[in-house]
């Protein structure tokens, strides 16, 4: 990989990077159409991190589709796929390892019920960036907290990395598209779509101007349950720093993680 990137950049070439865990689905491919668009070269990675997954959580069940992966990246000018083994990241053992985490934004939202989580994802973007030397870097928006995570993780390290964030690309009923998607069932699957419904009605309340940003969350969690979520939180940031708005707060992030059934979903609307 290093010698590949070493020839293209002498050559004068920017390399444009898409990290991913694979089972790609149209989010992802938008992500390496982003990326042909702003740069000469594209590596896309494909690697299930282990170090992100918390105990109990669905590491050895990630749903693993190499070859498909491949044949999708193969019909959009894809130059380079970087399948590392968990070796080529980890020589040692996981907790003997060195690790990058960013403070704060960390233990907070998804931080919160999932520790160590974002401890991993930025560890292993640090050893990706490393490796690739990517000019710019193409994220989903999806995963909101951890694009702004990584790109504070830039900012504070100084890396020589374009964060760039794409938009959710949903299925037609709102439901961002998700690998974890495919662990629902055909009620829930339905059931799915109410967190964007849910998402967009607080959003159209904050712009007909209420500001009792609590009083908001309290009915997002009440109308996730009542449509049978089991709600890990709904929250209104600032969009910036992902903190509690003040108010002269002008771009405001609106989150929401829930549970259906074994299946722990997230999504996000700003404004």
């Amino acid at each position: 990989m290093r010698t590949l990137i070493h020839e293209w950049k002498s050559s004068g070439q920017t390399v444009g990077f898409v990290p991913t865990m694979g089972n790609l689905h149209e989010g992802h491919l938008k992500l390496v159409e982003e990326a042909n668009k702003r740069s000469d070269r594209v590596v896309v990675s494909i690697f299930v991190n282990p170090m992100q997954f918390g105990e109990n959580e669905d590491f050895d069940n990630y749903p693993r589709t190499q070859e498909q992966d491949i044949e999708k990246l193969k019909g959009l000018s894809t130059d380079a796929v970087f399948i590392p083994s968990a070796d080529d990241i980890y020589p040692e053992q996981i907790d003997r390892s060195s690790f990058v985490e960013v403070p704060e934004l960390s233990t907070i939202l998804c931080g919160a019920s999932r520790p160590g989580h974002f401890r991993g994802v930025t560890t292993v973007v640090n050893k990706l960036f490393n490796i690739v030397q990517p000019d710019c870097a193409v994220f989903g928006l999806k995963d909101y907290q951890q694009f702004i995570i990584i790109k504070k993780m830039v900012d504070d390290l100084k890396m020589p990395v374009q964060m760039i964030g794409v938009e959710t690309v949903r299925e037609s009923d709102g439901l961002a598209k998700s690998s974890r998607n495919g662990y629902l069932n055909q009620q829930q699957r339905q059931q799915a779509a109410t967190i964007y419904e849910i998402l967009r009605s607080i959003k159209t309340e904050i712009q007909q101007g209420r500001k009792d940003y609590l009083a908001l969350e309290k009915e997002g969690l009440g109308q996730l349950e009542k449509v049978g979520f089991k709600p890990d939180y709904v929250a209104i940031r600032c969009a910036e720093s992902l903190q509690v708005p003040a108010a002269e707060t002008r771009t405001l992030a609106i989150l929401v993680a829930a549970w259906l059934g074994n299946t722990r979903l997230i999504d996000n609307i700003r404004l």
